[in-house]
């Protein structure tokens, strides 16, 4: 009985390699806009401890001018930070979709190649089975003939 062989196993074998290094890209900017999602919640937090150092600064009695317009400067970098940071999100984002689909459009074309191979497997070994019962009819025909011919 003779061994079934995909002519195509080198192709969805790259297909597979490709699929891999898409999941793999994918990956990559996922992990880039949680660093992103990060330093945005790391900023915010500041900027609410810049907030409640403000009101500290400016509650009746003596107040540190310097101290509190050192506290603005702070904040309007902060917020500047903050609105660069949003901005490289919604990069990261369209970036995440553009690999997502392209990530699908991999895994759908090694699913394509896996379908034929079974589909060709299967009629492989539908063909060896009918290969195969020949051979025992004709096996049991001469048989049969031998037996009459006895």
């Amino acid at each position: 009985m003779s061994v079934f062989k995909f002519r195509l196993a080198p192709l969805l074998k790259l297909r597979a390699a490709t699929r891999g290094e898409r999941r793999a890209a994918l990956a990559e900017a996922y992990r880039v806009d949680e660093v992103l999602r990060q330093r945005l919640a790391a900023v915010a937090g500041e900027l609410q401890a810049l907030g409640a150092e403000r009101r500290r600064l400016a509650a009746p009695g003596a107040v540190n001018v310097d101290r509190l317009v050192e506290s603005q400067r702070y904040e309007i970098v902060a917020r500047a930070q903050e609105a660069q940071l949003v901005r490289q999100r919604e990069g990261v984002a369209a970036e995440i979709q553009r690999r997502r689909q392209a990530l699908v459009e991999a895994d759908r074309e090694v699913r394509v190649l896996e379908k034929l191979r079974d589909r060709q497997a299967e009629a492989f070994r539908r063909e060896e089975e009918r290969k195969e019962a020949k051979r025992l009819d004709e096996v049991a025909f001469q048989r049969v003939m031998r037996e009459v011919v006895s």
